[in-house]
């Protein structure tokens, strides 16, 4: 019998919402002393990134749901996190989380589409721990250059990340730090 591959694998997470992976971006793990400042301190951490982008951009943000998926017990979107002062987008997302893990409130909220997973874990106060499983370069793909606004063939940097809730892992990420 063969080990499972570590959770959250980066190809199944794009492969969630990307038919052409390539469109999204190409991702090259790295070390985290690869990674420019301030992108290191954006994603080299095992925190939520909704907490980590309040701090650093000085403001609250917002979660927009660009795509939703529901599979079996597994519920997955695609989002961007913007600051409420301007509007600027921060972050590219793809969370997948076992709803069965959570209980009927919280569900809701998530799935109500309104407030960052961040922000609802933690108003609810579920027992959570984040876990940073690798740290990316990503040459920017077609679509990724649109929602960040950004030239075509620029880079940027993220982070594959598992929360577990209650000992239990629920949540995979792909986490992308917008261009600063």
């Amino acid at each position: 019998m063969s080990a499972s591959p570590p959770l959250p694998d980066l190809t199944t997470l794009v492969a969630l919402f990307y038919e052409n992976p390539e469109e999204l971006g190409l991702f090259e793990q790295v070390d985290a002393a690869e990674i420019p400042t301030p992108y290191r301190e954006l994603l080299d951490h095992n925190a939520h990134m909704t907490v980590t982008m309040e701090d650093f951009h000085r403001s609250p943000v917002d979660v927009r749901v660009l795509a939703t998926r529901h599979d079996g017990a597994l519920y997955s979107r695609k989002i961007l996190l913007s600051r409420q002062s301007d509007g600027r987008v921060v972050q590219f997302g793809i969370p997948r989380l076992n709803l069965e893990l959570l209980d009927a409130e919280v569900r809701e909220e998530i799935e109500s589409q309104r407030t960052p997973l961040g922000r609802v874990l933690i108003k609810h106060n579920v027992l959570r721990e984040v876990e940073l499983v690798a740290l990316w370069r990503v040459k920017m793909g077609g679509d990724l250059t649109r929602l960040f606004s950004q030239p075509a063939g620029g880079t940027a940097y993220g982070r594959t990340a598992l929360i577990h809730l209650n000992g239990e892992p629920a949540v995979e990420l792909l986490e992308i730090a917008a261009t600063i």
